[in-house]
């Protein structure tokens, strides 16, 4: 059977969430800080805007990133990391997606 998913307590952009991923802790403490970062940067431009709108202008930045990375891969893969930052976007979407209270969930990442 695969790993059990654990629970990893971050903090993004304010918010704290519970993300239950099958990754290591670190991991996901690494890719919700990556994710503050862009949103903080974001809001830094946008300062009337509300989270949510931050967060779908972070996401659609983050993708930009992907997409021109894998771009300038010579066969397309964009290797490991490519894979792991289009998870995380797959990831922010399910999270905007699910309940207006403040947790995610992350599988597989």
């Amino acid at each position: 059977m695969g790993e059990k998913p654990a629970v990893t307590q971050v903090e993004i952009f304010g918010q704290t969430y519970s993300v239950r991923a099958t990754g290591e802790p670190e991991y996901i403490r690494e890719l919700a800080s990556f994710v503050d970062n862009k949103m903080r940067e974001v809001s830094e431009h946008a300062p009337t805007v509300d989270a949510t709108k931050i967060a779908i202008l972070t996401a659609l930045n983050i993708s930009d990133e992907f997409y021109q990375y894998r771009m300038k891969s010579p066969e397309g893969d964009p290797g490991r990391l490519a894979r792991r930052a289009g998870r995380l976007v797959e990831r922010l979407d399910e999270i905007l997606k699910s309940s207006p209270e403040p947790s995610g969930t992350l599988r597989g990442a």
